[in-house]
């Protein structure tokens, strides 16, 4: 009987410490998405400067649509440079979400799409090695250029995703991810 008592004892024992055990030797580490409420691209040609803003301060899941406020149309055969610049305006003072794309540039990469009859062209001027600690040769594209050439109109959009398959053929089939941010905005070049 002592024998059946003190087995009975040690697995209780065991089951405690087991529980009981410290398993924080490897923690999870959650990397919280951000919050963006406000995406404004800015294309620019000396003078001539476009901007494209996207604002939804209830987010993508409150009740109310983003407000879109697009400054002008594009000139016809010239060559803009670009950038995109991600907000949280739930914060005050707001926050600029693209420090933190630029400090992760490796999980990041915008894609932009032309579509309908618009006659523009993109391509990225940045890569994961403008943004320290990152080395990789891989686009990001916070900032990049976009080419037009007759007048036209159509849809530009930008899509924001958050580890993409990288190296990946430019395509948002391609890259996979999650989709932080996206925006279509009607364009037209005059």
């Amino acid at each position: 009987m002592n024998t059946r008592k003190f087995l009975s004892m040690l697995a209780i024992a065991s089951v405690l410490m087991y529980s009981c055990s410290d398993d924080d030797d490897n923690p999870v580490v959650v990397n919280e998405e951000e919050v963006i409420t406000t995406m404004t691209v800015t294309l620019t040609n000396g003078t001539d400067v476009v901007t494209l803003v996207s604002r939804d301060l209830d987010g993508p899941d409150g009740p109310n649509a983003p407000v879109i406020d697009i400054s002008g149309p594009l000139s016809a055969n010239t060559m803009y440079t670009g950038e995109v610049e991600l907000l949280n305006e739930t914060e005050t003072p707001a926050e600029n979400v693209n420090e933190e794309i630029e400090g992760e540039a490796d999980e990041h990469q915008f894609f932009y799409e032309v579509a309908g009859t618009l006659n523009a062209t993109t391509a990225y001027t940045d890569t994961e090695a403008d943004y320290p600690p990152n080395t990789g040769t891989n686009p990001v594209g916070i900032t990049f250029s976009l080419t037009t050439t007759d007048a036209s109109t159509g849809s530009f959009s930008v899509t924001l995703r958050h580890e993409p398959k990288k190296p990946n053929d430019g395509t948002l089939a391609d890259a996979g991810g999650d989709t932080d941010i996206a925006q279509s905005f009607d364009v037209t070049i005059q």
